[in-house]
């Protein structure tokens, strides 16, 4: 039998380094945004988003199309084929509104995707997702809390930019918000919010009872499951940097007019009709288990 040559021996050695040395490890998305999207096809910052994208591979941006009777599918659509690897879309076929496809959104992106910190930003990108991203860092160094928000908060050196003509009205909403949390939160309506992924399912398996204070309801969610002090405790309002209001997103005059009646509901809901569940003695309430987020 002829003997192998010393090239021949060496091809498999040198086939595997070359296969190793070209190999791409499958991106994981260490974070995941989910951006509800309604009627944007005109105002949709499709380059903003594809740049934020092309730049970190690890963020997973899930854009939900809220049932809009424009082409915004087709624009979402078109950011998912230039970004197949980090950008997913969610299509409803029927409106339900910002609060359902958030929801809708969560539940997906923890079904599909073993993002370890999820969260929200508003389409408009009044935060910028770069913003949502430091955020992220922040909770990452800080495994304590369960949840990180974004708080619009007027200070030297950030540029918020708020309509202040309607700050007589949202002080009144902000004092109910408090009392019905038992709280001092600063700004519970920020668009950007980030949790850890175990509290996914709890905080989003069940449809929302408001439209536009779905975010109070998350809270309340969270002190019906672990304790009144749990917003003290794991909860970090995050003080953001910027913030710009965007006109065609802000509520209207009769929405504005049917929040304090909303928040009755959420009251009523979540501390006088499930009261008996608040009765459980405080040895029986769960904790939040913290997980550290992997590197």
């Amino acid at each position: 039998m002829k003997k192998p040559s010393e090239n021949t021996r060496i091809n498999p050695v040198q086939n595997m380094l070359k296969e190793a040395l070209n190999y791409e490890p499958v991106v994981k998305h260490q974070y995941a945004i989910v951006v509800p999207c309604y009627n944007e096809e005109e105002r949709f910052a499709y380059q903003e988003f594809k740049t934020f994208a092309d730049q970190h591979p690890e963020v997973l941006i899930c854009l939900v199309n809220d049932g809009s009777k424009d082409r915004t599918l087709a624009v979402l659509r078109g950011l998912q084929t230039e970004c197949p690897s980090n950008v997913c879309v969610v299509n409803q076929a029927q409106n339900g509104g910002k609060a359902e496809a958030v929801r809708s959104g969560m539940l997906f992106v923890h079904k599909n995707y073993p993002s370890s910190l999820i969260g929200f930003l508003d389409a408009d990108l009044a935060t910028l997702p770069e913003e949502w991203l430091m955020m992220a860092k922040f909770k990452e160094a800080n495994p304590k809390f369960g949840a990180v928000v974004g708080s619009r908060i007027s200070r030297l050196g950030a540029n918020i930019q708020r309509d202040e003509s309607r700050s007589f009205a949202s002080k009144v909403i902000k004092k109910m918000i408090r009392t019905i949390l038992k709280a001092n939160f600063q700004d519970t309506q920020c668009g950007a919010k980030i949790f850890q992924r175990n509290l996914i399912p709890f905080l989003f398996s069940k449809p929302f009872n408001t439209p536009w204070l779905f975010d109070v309801e998350i809270f309340l969610r969270l002190q019906e499951k672990f304790g009144k002090t749990t917003l003290q405790r794991g909860v970090l309002e995050y003080p953001l940097l910027h913030w710009t209001e965007v006109g065609d997103s802000r509520l209207k005059l009769k929405d504005t007019i049917r929040i304090p009646l909303q928040l009755l509901k959420l009251y009523y809901n979540y501390h006088i009709k499930s009261k008996p569940k608040s009765l459980v003695s405080k040895s029986k309430k769960q904790k939040i288990k913290i997980q550290p987020t992997l590197n």
